[in-house]
């Protein structure tokens, strides 16, 4: 009776013991979330100028300065006072003078106050709204399904971060990828895009990858920033940007675009439906990574010796896999089918089944994380930029200011009047050219994307409303590929020092310009094809 009664013993040591290494993770997880937020690259491009109050002021002097110059002809004053909100928050949002947490805040302010004064956007009467109908247009956002989207995207992310999942898989790919730096770089790519399903975060998913990577490195015996560092960790961040097109739910911004949509183009985006747009692209553009980055930087060795016993000491450290990790696996695979099958097999939207699958990863016993962590490994400023871009947006929209804008702006060049395809190239080098002064994508498609959606719909005969045109130039706002500033993933790999601005530029610029000219090969052909354009 013995030998029962020590087994019995046994088991409960064992199972105290995993249960302790599992709240040891956790913690691990919100240290490592904290470190990582404040190491994040804390200013813009120009803080190494100290210009941040004078930027401050200068985002001041241009909203007041607008707000009190005669309005435009076909320009309300509520559109006037919209755009005066835009200018301050893309000067803002460009040099930091700010986090964009604060600056958020503050435009839900402004918003407030400015819109007040002006006449209700239901044109019912001229006398002033007052702050009591303005507060809840500068709130409106937060009503938003989009949000409740993100917000349960983030809590996913935090979960995967929790239990360690996101980084059990990154090194099972590696593992089959072996020592071979060229099967080592094809591993990298392999598992942002892997994640890029399961980690509806860019961030999360480069801060699963990167530490692994360095660890290669280091088995090798040479340093961080050595030639092989830069090409791995350069791969793993362009790679997670090159996924943010492919999938609606790996990024913030694509939700942003598609709520916009929805509200003022009134047509859904599902899940498959992008999926089948945006996949091709960053299928073909994966590969053209892999090659792109191996002419940029040679690495001192093709072959990493050690590299798999690193991988294999990572998998022993982590321990086997829990029941926590297999119950997230099962709900991520659930929620990977309701996604795509989306508007097909169900009638529920990926707010609504993401929300309820949170709700079951927080229950105690039968989730896989508490409050308390998803409490500190969520960001909450993010969800916070995210509601107010909506915001503004809808606002440009609403008070007609984001199609005054797009016919002075793009149609004083009769833009409109050309083919679909130039529309596309034109339009597309703006946006990337813009996108080198926001180091926010989710910024940049609450600025634009409004704009985007007004030109789509000033082009007489566009095929769906010009639906094509916007979800195309979304895909463009996802290019963060020429400067680490240019996205989190970016700054989050450049903080290891692995790399220099240089080293990245030089393999961006390849890229950019390689993905730029098969948006258009796309436009041209698969997306004409299928009707998106």
């Amino acid at each position: 009776m013995a030998e029962p009664a020590k087994s019995s013993l046994r088991k409960k040591a064992e199972k105290r013991s995993q249960a302790s290494a599992e709240v040891k993770r956790e913690k691990e997880a919100v240290a490592r979330a904290s470190a990582e937020d404040s190491n994040k690259h804390p200013d813009g491009f120009l803080a190494h100028l100290n210009l941040k109050p004078i930027w401050f002021a200068v985002s001041f002097i241009a909203l007041f300065g607008i707000m009190l110059i005669p309005t435009g002809e076909g320009l309300t004053l509520a559109g006037k006072q919209a755009l005066a909100i835009l200018a301050f928050a893309i000067i803002m949002w460009v040099t930091e003078a700010v986090s964009y947490t604060v600056s958020s805040i503050l435009i839900v302010g402004i918003i407030t106050i400015a819109l007040s004064f002006a006449a209700p956007l239901t044109g019912e009467t001229t006398e002033a709204m007052g702050t009591s109908d303005s507060i809840k247009l500068a709130l409106s956002g937060f009503a938003s399904s989009a949000v409740a989207l993100v917000a349960a995207a983030l809590a996913l992310a935090a979960a995967m971060q929790a239990t360690g999942l996101h980084k059990r898989l990154a090194l099972i790919v590696l593992k089959f990828a072996g020592e071979k730096t060229s099967n080592v770089l094809i591993g990298a790519i392999a598992i942002s895009t892997i994640l890029a399903f399961f980690v509806p975060s860019a961030t999360a998913r480069a801060g699963a990858v990167v530490p692994i990577l360095l660890g290669m490195v280091a088995a090798f015996g040479l340093a961080t920033n050595s030639r092989l560092g830069a090409l791995l960790i350069i791969t793993a961040a362009q790679a997670v940007s090159v996924w943010n097109v492919g999938i609606k739910t790996a990024a913030a911004q694509n939700i942003v675009a598609t709520n916009f949509i929805e509200t003022s183009m009134q047509q859904q985006v599902s899940w498959g439906q992008w999926f089948m747009w945006a996949a091709p692209w960053s299928v073909l553009m994966s590969i053209a990574l892999f090659f792109i980055m191996r002419w940029a930087i040679k690495p001192e060795v093709d072959h990493i010796e050690g590299g798999r016993a690193v991988i294999e000491r990572n998998l022993k450290e982590l321990g086997p896999i829990t029941g926590k990790e297999i119950r997230l696996i099962i709900v991520a695979v659930i929620l990977l089918f309701l996604w795509a099958t989306e508007k097909s097999l169900h009638p529920f939207d990926s707010a609504t089944v993401t929300i309820v699958a949170i709700g079951f990863l927080l229950l105690p016993k039968v989730g896989v994380f508490s409050w308390k962590t998803a409490e500190k490994l969520i960001n909450w400023g993010t969800l916070i930029v995210f509601a107010v871009g909506i915001s503004l947006g809808s606002l440009l929209l609403k008070t007609g200011a984001a199609e005054w804008l797009s016919e002075k702006t793009f149609g004083a060049i009769g833009i409109t009047n050309m083919p679909m395809l130039a529309m596309i190239a034109i339009v597309g080098l703006f946006t990337i050219l813009i996108h080198l002064g926001f180091a926010s994508a989710t910024s940049l498609s609450s600025a634009l994307i409004p704009v985007f959606i007004a030109l789509a719909q000033s082009v007489p005969g566009a095929a769906n409303g010009g639906i094509g045109f916007v979800i195309i130039q979304q895909f463009l706002i996802c290019f963060g590929f020429l400067l680490p500033i240019s996205a989190p993933q970016n700054m989050l790999a450049y903080g290891t020092g692995a790399f220099t601005a240089k080293q990245f530029l030089k393999a961006g610029i390849p890229i950019t310009v390689v993905g730029y000219l098969l948006v258009l090969l796309l436009s041209a052909t698969y997306w004409k094809w299928i009707g998106l354009v």
